[in-house]
């Protein structure tokens, strides 16, 4: 039994911290891939998508509408399954390994407001990677339905 719980601690990328099990599985993204991989060439595949989810995680930090969400949030974490989730979406044939929308955001008391305001930080990060407006569309309503799931209130 130690044997085993060393290695589930070793598992975790280096600064993040653990989480309740749950059930790992693509579906958890909550949309299915996008088939055409022009979209995936137009957020600049991997690399483009660490950008914009790096800019969109900085600029969500000093947000002061939405800052507070984001305190005392495993930020390394986040930035991971943020990666995961959006390569998932766009169809660069990552696996997505975080929550459901659902139970990733429960109790955060997120409002229609901040989903509003997460929205411009992200589309914000999309126009200085240079993704074409068209394809930051396309992305945001593969995203918009989650938001049944994300607002609490």
């Amino acid at each position: 039994m130690i044997l085993a719980l060393a290695l589930l601690v070793q598992a975790l990328p280096a600064g993040e911290e653990p989480v309740d099990p749950y059930v790992v599985s693509n579906a958890n993204a909550g949309a299915t891939p996008v088939a055409d991989p022009a979209l995936w060439r137009a957020f600049h595949e991997g690399p483009g998508v660490g950008r914009v989810v790096d800019g969109m995680v900085d600029r969500v930090q000093k947000d002061a509408r939405i800052a507070d969400i984001f305190k005392g949030q495993d930020l390394v974490r986040l930035r991971r399954v943020l990666r995961e989730h959006f390569c998932h979406i766009l169809g660069g044939g990552c696996d997505y390994t975080g929550r459901t929308m659902k139970d990733a955001h429960r109790n955060l008391g997120v409002q229609r407001a901040d989903m509003g305001a997460l929205v411009e930080n992200l589309q914000a990060s999309m126009r200085a990677e240079g993704v074409p407006f068209a394809a930051q569309n396309r992305f945001l309503a593969k995203l918009a339905p989650m938001h049944r799931d994300v607002v609490e209130r």
